[in-house]
């Protein structure tokens, strides 16, 4: 079986996911959790940047809106956060829209919407 991609970095981004559920628990707006993660993103150590837009191009035009992935870390893994009852096909779908647009292979799905946190890797 082969090494998953980035297992170390998607481990320690969990962690301190979970640490940001313990504490808030569930039930906050999903910009509550943002700005968490920003909090606990500084704290370790890990340069990360927040609200990162990806142009979209169709037909050689670039279109006039844009994707905005959460935040990407260490540049190499897209991370998506929701605050909703449990997360959907949809939101696996808008993920790999991302990364996608960013060329990025991985991306980090989150909700902490639920009792539990609740999380996906998501690979291109």
């Amino acid at each position: 079986m082969s090494e998953l991609l980035y297992k170390e970095e998607v481990f320690q981004l969990v962690g301190l996911c979970m640490e940001i559920h313990r504490e808030l628990g569930k039930g906050h707006d999903e910009v509550i959790y943002k700005d968490a993660l920003v909090v606990e993103l500084s704290r370790a150590g890990i340069p990360f940047s927040r609200e990162k837009n990806y142009e979209i191009t169709y037909k050689g035009v670039i279109l006039p809106h844009y994707y905005y992935g959460d935040f990407v870390a260490w540049d190499k893994i897209l991370f998506e956060a929701k605050a909703v009852e449990k997360l959907t096909d949809s939101h696996i779908k808008q993920v790999l829209n991302y990364l996608a647009a960013s060329n990025l292979r991985i991306g980090l799905l989150v909700n902490f919407g639920g009792d539990v946190l609740e999380w996906k890797r998501v690979i291109l």
